[in-house]
């Protein structure tokens, strides 16, 4: 046997080696089919829990979504009560330093 026979051989050899592997996987998706009527009412079911999964998933997000709207608006409006309590101070503070110094100058004046 010469080179190009054996690889003709083996070129033969691996086809009907691929095509016992596709008769064979043919054979097993052929068989391994849902076909009783237990297991399609299963897979009904397992399909109606899915359906009802997503759709308690589907509201959780939608509260989710709802809350952190809210309590994003309460943070902003907490923010803003913030910001004008601090510039609230901010004005009192400079109006108690220039009453200080007014006081002062009055006792200096006095004195």
């Amino acid at each position: 046997m010469n080179r190009t026979e054996f690889v003709f051989a083996i070129a033969i050899i691996l086809f009907v080696a691929f095509c016992l592997g596709w008769f064979m996987h043919w054979l097993v998706f052929r068989f391994s089919r849902v076909s009783s009527p237990e297991d399609m009412t299963e897979m009904d079911e397992m399909a109606r829990a899915l359906h009802e999964a997503e759709e308690a998933r589907d509201t959780a997000v939608g509260y989710l979504q709802e809350r952190e709207s809210e309590l994003t608006n309460q943070l902003t409006q907490t923010e803003a009560e913030l910001r004008a309590a601090m510039e609230g101070l901010r004005e009192a503070r400079h109006e108690a330093d220039e009453l200080r110094a007014y006081i002062e100058r009055q006792n200096q004046g006095a004195s």
